[in-house]
């Protein structure tokens, strides 16, 4: 039987295989420090999203109506809402359902733009000029305007959220990405891959739309703030997600103008998770943008 090595002899190779990642990482953080402290910043988002039934202090649907609209105390460190539901304990169920609806959205919206920017640059002809021509259309409207007809057609819910604010995403990303991959169909190797007789629908996926992921990150990311801030909206407006469920908007909707004056701390703590979670996410991508930007990257 062979003799098993040293415990040293293992964690060693780990160790210094660590090494670069963590100073690569340093050296990003240091040359991009708004995009370090947003990345912390979505960091925390995760966890609080993720641990939410640990870290709630009570449930975020129990009321309690002895409390309702409590201030800020030492037992609800955000005070409570109009039905004496804890605000802190919403906010952070609020986290799952603001990074659900975004990381949702942002690769559904994302990742149908890839496949069809692509295709449009690599088809071209007559299939290239009619899909620039409706992404001309829906470019031409506002986001939150698409996603509002979007929610009158298919309905309200969080799953019919998704499909409203991915869908306007979708021709964003899509005239980006075929930008570049205008210049990387003319590259020798996807002559080569003709030649060797591919067809056209594995040359988009496996070998132009892999070299056009530093854009599809970048979209990605900056999808994600936009995403979380248009359901916010829509919540607002009652066409997102429905009571009782914790969000954001949702819990601007039913304080924002009832209680501005007497009991503050109802809009304004939603107000600034909206806030900080938006800028988090703009800010890194932001950040992705300058370091996987060739142009900028050189500069």
């Amino acid at each position: 039987m062979a003799e098993r090595p040293p415990a040293a002899d293992v964690v060693a190779p780990l160790a210094a295989a660590r090494r670069p990642f963590v100073r690569a990482l340093w050296t990003w953080a240091r040359n991009q420090p708004l995009g370090a402290v947003s990345a912390s910043g979505v960091m925390l988002l995760i966890v609080m999203a993720v641990f939410a039934p640990q870290l709630a202090p009570f449930d975020p649907l129990e009321p309690h109506y002895d409390t309702m609209l409590a201030a800020p105390n030492a037992e609800y460190w955000f005070g409570t809402d109009q039905f004496g539901r804890d605000v802190l304990s919403r906010i952070i169920w609020g986290a799952r359902t603001a990074l659900y609806v975004g990381f949702t959205c942002a690769i559904l919206g994302s990742t149908l733009g890839l496949v069809l920017g692509v295709a449009s640059a690599y088809i071209g002809g007559w299939f290239d000029l009619v899909v620039q021509r409706i992404i001309d259309v829906f470019l031409a409207f506002p986001l939150i305007i698409l996603a509002l007809v979007a929610v009158a057609v298919f309905g309200t819910g969080t799953d019919k959220v998704i499909i409203a604010i991915a869908l306007p995403f979708v021709p964003e990303c899509a005239r980006v990405v075929r930008s570049g991959a205008l210049a990387i169909r003319e590259l020798p190797y996807i002559d080569a891959a003709r030649a060797l007789g591919f067809s056209n629908l594995r040359i988009i996926l496996r070998h132009m739309a892999p070299n056009c992921m530093a854009a599809y990150l970048i979209m990605l990311t900056s999808f994600l703030g936009q995403a979380i801030l248009t359901e916010a909206s829509l919540s607002y407006l009652g066409m997102g997600v429905q009571e009782p469920n914790a969000a954001w908007g949702l819990m601007l909707q039913g304080g924002a103008a009832l209680y501005a004056e007497s009991a503050v701390w109802v809009a304004v703590f939603p107000g600034l998770a909206i806030t900080l979670a938006v800028f988090a996410f703009n800010l890194l991508g932001d950040a992705l943008r300058d370091t996987l930007d060739p142009k900028l990257r050189s500069r």
